[in-house]
Protein backbone atom coordinates (compact mmCIF):
# COMPACT_ATOMS: atom_id res chain seq x y z
CA UNK A 1 0.00 0.00 0.00
CA UNK A 2 2.54 2.36 0.70
CA UNK A 3 4.06 1.58 -2.37
CA UNK A 4 1.07 2.53 -4.34
CA UNK A 5 0.67 6.06 -2.29
CA UNK A 6 3.65 6.71 -3.72
CA UNK A 7 3.67 5.37 -7.71
CA UNK A 8 2.27 8.93 -8.41
CA UNK A 9 5.58 10.67 -7.84
CA UNK A 10 7.58 7.91 -9.03
CA UNK A 11 6.01 7.57 -12.07
CA UNK A 12 6.80 10.69 -13.54
CA UNK A 13 10.23 10.91 -11.87
CA UNK A 14 9.23 13.61 -9.08
CA UNK A 15 8.87 13.92 -5.45
CA UNK A 16 6.17 16.31 -4.33
CA UNK A 17 7.85 18.82 -1.91
CA UNK A 18 6.74 19.06 1.91
CA UNK A 19 5.98 22.63 2.37
CA UNK A 20 5.46 24.27 5.83
CA UNK A 21 1.74 25.47 6.07
CA UNK A 22 2.85 28.86 6.10
CA UNK A 23 5.60 28.49 3.19
CA UNK A 24 2.09 27.22 1.15
CA UNK A 25 0.35 29.92 2.40
CA UNK A 26 3.03 32.29 1.23
CA UNK A 27 2.89 30.38 -2.05
CA UNK A 28 -0.59 30.20 -2.85
CA UNK A 29 -0.92 34.03 -1.89
CA UNK A 30 1.80 35.07 -4.29
CA UNK A 31 0.90 32.82 -7.10
CA UNK A 32 -2.59 33.85 -7.00
CA UNK A 33 -1.45 37.58 -6.72
CA UNK A 34 0.60 36.86 -10.51
CA UNK A 35 -2.49 35.22 -11.69
CA UNK A 36 -4.67 38.12 -10.49
CA UNK A 37 -2.07 40.96 -12.35
CA UNK A 38 -1.96 38.83 -15.65
CA UNK A 39 -5.11 38.62 -16.36
CA UNK A 40 -6.66 41.36 -14.48
CA UNK A 41 -8.90 42.48 -17.39
CA UNK A 42 -10.50 39.17 -17.55
CA UNK A 43 -11.14 39.33 -13.75
CA UNK A 44 -12.74 42.77 -13.00
CA UNK A 45 -16.19 42.64 -13.04
CA UNK A 46 -16.53 46.68 -13.92
CA UNK A 47 -13.63 49.05 -15.78
CA UNK A 48 -11.94 50.04 -12.44
CA UNK A 49 -12.64 53.73 -14.07
CA UNK A 50 -16.26 53.22 -14.14
CA UNK A 51 -18.80 55.28 -12.26
CA UNK A 52 -21.97 54.34 -10.90
CA UNK A 53 -22.85 57.55 -9.19
CA UNK A 54 -26.21 56.08 -7.79
CA UNK A 55 -24.17 53.79 -5.82
CA UNK A 56 -21.64 56.15 -3.98
CA UNK A 57 -20.21 54.52 -1.10
CA UNK A 58 -22.38 51.39 -1.11
CA UNK A 59 -20.76 48.52 1.51
CA UNK A 60 -19.27 45.75 0.33
CA UNK A 61 -21.72 42.45 0.19
CA UNK A 62 -23.64 43.97 -3.13
CA UNK A 63 -23.73 41.10 -5.63
CA UNK A 64 -22.57 44.16 -8.16
CA UNK A 65 -20.44 45.43 -6.08
CA UNK A 66 -19.32 42.76 -3.51
CA UNK A 67 -16.41 44.97 -2.10
CA UNK A 68 -18.50 48.14 -1.70
CA UNK A 69 -17.93 51.23 -4.00
CA UNK A 70 -16.00 54.45 -3.68
CA UNK A 71 -16.74 58.22 -2.99
CA UNK A 72 -17.72 58.40 -6.86
CA UNK A 73 -19.69 54.72 -7.01
CA UNK A 74 -16.25 52.76 -8.65
CA UNK A 75 -16.34 49.34 -7.73
CA UNK A 76 -13.33 48.51 -5.22
CA UNK A 77 -12.85 44.81 -6.22
CA UNK A 78 -12.29 46.32 -9.76
CA UNK A 79 -9.79 49.12 -8.80
CA UNK A 80 -7.84 46.43 -6.21
CA UNK A 81 -7.75 43.85 -9.21
CA UNK A 82 -6.25 46.71 -11.37
CA UNK A 83 -4.12 48.05 -8.58
CA UNK A 84 -2.46 45.08 -7.90
CA UNK A 85 -1.47 44.69 -11.47
CA UNK A 86 -0.10 48.13 -11.43
CA UNK A 87 2.17 47.59 -7.71
CA UNK A 88 3.42 44.43 -9.23
CA UNK A 89 4.74 45.83 -12.31
CA UNK A 90 6.23 48.28 -10.72
CA UNK A 91 7.70 45.76 -7.56
CA UNK A 92 8.53 43.44 -10.80
CA UNK A 93 10.79 46.04 -13.36
CA UNK A 94 12.04 47.81 -10.31
CA UNK A 95 13.63 44.91 -8.89
CA UNK A 96 14.99 43.01 -11.97
CA UNK A 97 16.70 47.10 -13.13
CA UNK A 98 17.83 47.29 -9.19
CA UNK A 99 19.59 43.59 -9.94
CA UNK A 100 20.62 43.76 -12.73
CA UNK A 101 22.82 47.88 -11.97
CA UNK A 102 23.83 46.34 -8.45
CA UNK A 103 25.20 42.99 -10.23
CA UNK A 104 27.00 44.71 -13.28
CA UNK A 105 28.65 47.56 -10.90
CA UNK A 106 30.12 44.48 -8.29
CA UNK A 107 31.31 41.97 -11.13
CA UNK A 108 33.43 45.49 -12.69
CA UNK A 109 34.61 46.41 -9.30
CA UNK A 110 35.24 42.64 -8.61
CA UNK A 111 37.13 42.40 -11.90
CA UNK A 112 39.43 45.57 -12.40
CA UNK A 113 39.54 46.48 -9.02
CA UNK A 114 41.94 48.96 -7.70
CA UNK A 115 40.26 52.44 -8.87
CA UNK A 116 36.93 51.10 -9.70
CA UNK A 117 36.01 49.01 -7.24
CA UNK A 118 37.10 51.88 -5.03
CA UNK A 119 34.84 54.34 -6.93
CA UNK A 120 31.98 51.34 -6.83
CA UNK A 121 32.47 50.75 -3.42
CA UNK A 122 31.94 54.54 -2.67
CA UNK A 123 28.81 55.12 -4.84
CA UNK A 124 27.06 52.29 -2.77
CA UNK A 125 27.94 53.72 0.56
CA UNK A 126 26.42 57.19 -0.48
CA UNK A 127 23.22 55.17 -2.18
CA UNK A 128 23.13 52.91 1.60
CA UNK A 129 23.41 56.40 3.52
CA UNK A 130 20.91 58.59 1.46
CA UNK A 131 17.15 58.80 2.69
CA UNK A 132 15.51 56.91 -0.54
CA UNK A 133 12.15 58.55 0.13
CA UNK A 134 13.10 61.98 0.41
CA UNK A 135 15.42 61.45 -3.18
CA UNK A 136 12.35 59.88 -4.59
CA UNK A 137 10.11 62.80 -3.69
CA UNK A 138 12.46 65.91 -4.92
CA UNK A 139 12.81 63.52 -8.05
CA UNK A 140 8.82 63.34 -8.76
CA UNK A 141 8.35 66.70 -7.32
CA UNK A 142 10.64 68.13 -9.79
CA UNK A 143 10.22 65.80 -13.45
CA UNK A 144 6.57 65.09 -12.59
CA UNK A 145 4.74 61.63 -12.71
CA UNK A 146 4.97 59.19 -15.04
CA UNK A 147 5.15 55.12 -15.03
CA UNK A 148 8.48 54.95 -16.53
CA UNK A 149 10.03 57.52 -14.63
CA UNK A 150 8.52 55.60 -11.14
CA UNK A 151 9.54 51.67 -12.29
CA UNK A 152 13.30 53.88 -13.23
CA UNK A 153 13.50 55.82 -9.91
CA UNK A 154 12.17 52.62 -7.85
CA UNK A 155 15.12 50.60 -9.66
CA UNK A 156 17.42 52.31 -7.79
CA UNK A 157 16.63 51.13 -4.44
CA UNK A 158 18.58 48.40 -3.21
CA UNK A 159 21.10 48.35 -5.96
CA UNK A 160 24.01 48.40 -3.56
CA UNK A 161 22.88 45.37 -1.48
CA UNK A 162 23.69 43.78 -4.82
CA UNK A 163 26.76 45.59 -6.29
CA UNK A 164 28.10 44.47 -2.53
CA UNK A 165 26.96 40.80 -2.63
CA UNK A 166 28.51 40.34 -6.07
CA UNK A 167 31.61 41.92 -5.63
CA UNK A 168 32.19 39.50 -2.51
CA UNK A 169 30.78 36.38 -4.24
CA UNK A 170 32.97 37.02 -7.44
CA UNK A 171 36.38 37.76 -5.81
CA UNK A 172 36.06 34.35 -4.06
CA UNK A 173 34.78 32.60 -7.01
CA UNK A 174 37.54 34.31 -9.31
CA UNK A 175 40.23 32.55 -6.84
CA UNK A 176 38.84 29.59 -7.22
CA UNK A 177 40.19 27.11 -9.85
CA UNK A 178 37.44 26.74 -11.86
CA UNK A 179 37.33 30.63 -12.53
CA UNK A 180 40.91 29.90 -12.79
CA UNK A 181 40.79 27.16 -15.27
CA UNK A 182 38.53 28.86 -17.43
CA UNK A 183 40.31 32.05 -17.77
CA UNK A 184 43.90 30.15 -19.21
CA UNK A 185 41.89 28.54 -21.40
CA UNK A 186 41.42 32.08 -22.74
CA UNK A 187 37.56 32.84 -21.82
CA UNK A 188 36.39 36.64 -22.14
CA UNK A 189 35.56 38.18 -18.78
CA UNK A 190 32.11 38.25 -20.20
CA UNK A 191 32.09 34.97 -20.18
CA UNK A 192 33.81 34.10 -17.44
CA UNK A 193 31.53 36.05 -15.16
CA UNK A 194 27.97 35.16 -17.20
CA UNK A 195 28.31 31.72 -17.88
CA UNK A 196 30.89 30.14 -14.84
CA UNK A 197 30.66 32.99 -12.03
CA UNK A 198 27.05 34.31 -12.55
CA UNK A 199 25.06 30.85 -12.37
CA UNK A 200 27.15 29.98 -9.08
CA UNK A 201 26.07 32.88 -6.99
CA UNK A 202 22.82 33.43 -8.31
CA UNK A 203 20.79 31.72 -5.48
CA UNK A 204 22.08 34.42 -3.19
CA UNK A 205 21.49 37.42 -5.92
CA UNK A 206 17.22 35.43 -5.82
CA UNK A 207 17.21 35.57 -2.02
CA UNK A 208 17.98 39.67 -2.01
CA UNK A 209 15.62 40.13 -4.73
CA UNK A 210 13.25 38.15 -2.64
CA UNK A 211 14.06 40.82 0.41
CA UNK A 212 14.32 43.93 -1.85
CA UNK A 213 10.60 42.93 -3.63
CA UNK A 214 8.58 44.14 -0.59
CA UNK A 215 10.57 46.83 0.68
CA UNK A 216 9.79 48.34 -3.46
CA UNK A 217 6.15 47.36 -2.88
CA UNK A 218 5.98 49.55 0.24
CA UNK A 219 8.04 52.29 -0.89
CA UNK A 220 6.02 52.62 -3.84
CA UNK A 221 2.77 52.73 -1.83
CA UNK A 222 4.31 55.10 0.24
CA UNK A 223 5.11 57.42 -3.06
CA UNK A 224 1.55 57.12 -4.03
CA UNK A 225 -0.10 57.85 -0.40
CA UNK A 226 1.66 61.07 -0.64
CA UNK A 227 0.11 61.84 -4.25
CA UNK A 228 3.41 61.82 -5.87
CA UNK A 229 3.50 57.70 -7.09
CA UNK A 230 1.28 56.39 -9.82
CA UNK A 231 -1.26 59.12 -10.91
CA UNK A 232 -5.34 58.73 -12.00
CA UNK A 233 -6.58 57.21 -14.14
CA UNK A 234 -4.32 54.45 -12.99
CA UNK A 235 -4.41 53.18 -9.78
CA UNK A 236 -1.88 51.41 -7.35
CA UNK A 237 -2.18 49.63 -4.06
CA UNK A 238 -0.50 52.75 -2.54
CA UNK A 239 -2.76 55.17 -4.53
CA UNK A 240 -6.33 53.26 -3.01
CA UNK A 241 -4.99 53.62 0.53
CA UNK A 242 -3.97 57.68 0.03
CA UNK A 243 -7.86 58.55 -1.60
CA UNK A 244 -9.11 55.57 1.15
CA UNK A 245 -8.40 57.87 3.95
CA UNK A 246 -10.47 60.62 3.81
CA UNK A 247 -13.45 58.07 3.52
CA UNK A 248 -12.15 56.06 6.75
CA UNK A 249 -14.93 56.77 9.41
CA UNK A 250 -17.88 56.35 6.48
CA UNK A 251 -16.48 53.82 4.28
CA UNK A 252 -13.44 52.51 5.92
CA UNK A 253 -13.70 49.66 3.17
CA UNK A 254 -11.98 52.08 0.26
CA UNK A 255 -8.70 52.28 2.42
CA UNK A 256 -8.50 48.19 4.47
CA UNK A 257 -8.76 46.15 1.00
CA UNK A 258 -6.00 47.56 -0.26
CA UNK A 259 -4.05 47.77 3.30
CA UNK A 260 -4.60 44.44 3.72
CA UNK A 261 -3.45 43.66 -0.11
CA UNK A 262 0.01 45.60 1.09
CA UNK A 263 0.26 43.31 4.13
CA UNK A 264 -0.29 40.23 3.13
CA UNK A 265 1.63 40.38 -0.34
CA UNK A 266 5.07 42.16 1.61
CA UNK A 267 4.42 39.56 4.20
CA UNK A 268 4.29 36.30 1.83
CA UNK A 269 7.44 37.24 -0.16
CA UNK A 270 9.29 37.76 2.99
CA UNK A 271 8.67 34.61 3.74
CA UNK A 272 9.83 32.78 0.83
CA UNK A 273 12.38 34.81 0.83
CA UNK A 274 13.45 33.65 4.49
CA UNK A 275 12.34 30.35 3.53
CA UNK A 276 14.52 30.73 -0.05
CA UNK A 277 17.86 31.81 1.97
CA UNK A 278 17.34 28.46 4.50
CA UNK A 279 17.23 26.51 1.85
CA UNK A 280 19.87 27.84 -0.82
CA UNK A 281 22.55 28.35 2.28
CA UNK A 282 24.33 25.23 2.87
CA UNK A 283 25.83 26.96 6.14
CA UNK A 284 22.35 26.86 7.34
CA UNK A 285 21.40 22.49 6.65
Amino acid sequence: MADLATAPTRRFGFALPKLPPAIALALVWVIAMIVIAVFADGIAPHGFTALDLKHRLAAPGEPTHLLGTDELGRDVLSRLVASIRISLLIAFGATLISALIGTTLGFLAAHFRGLVEQVVLMLADFQASMPFLIMALSVLAFFGNSLPLLIGLMGLYGWERYARIARGLAISAGSQGYAGAVRQLGASPSRIYGRHILPNIASTLIVSMTLVFPEVILMESGLSFLGLGVQPPMTSLGNMVGYGRDYLTRAPWIMLSPSATIVLTTLAVSILGDWLRDRLDPTLR
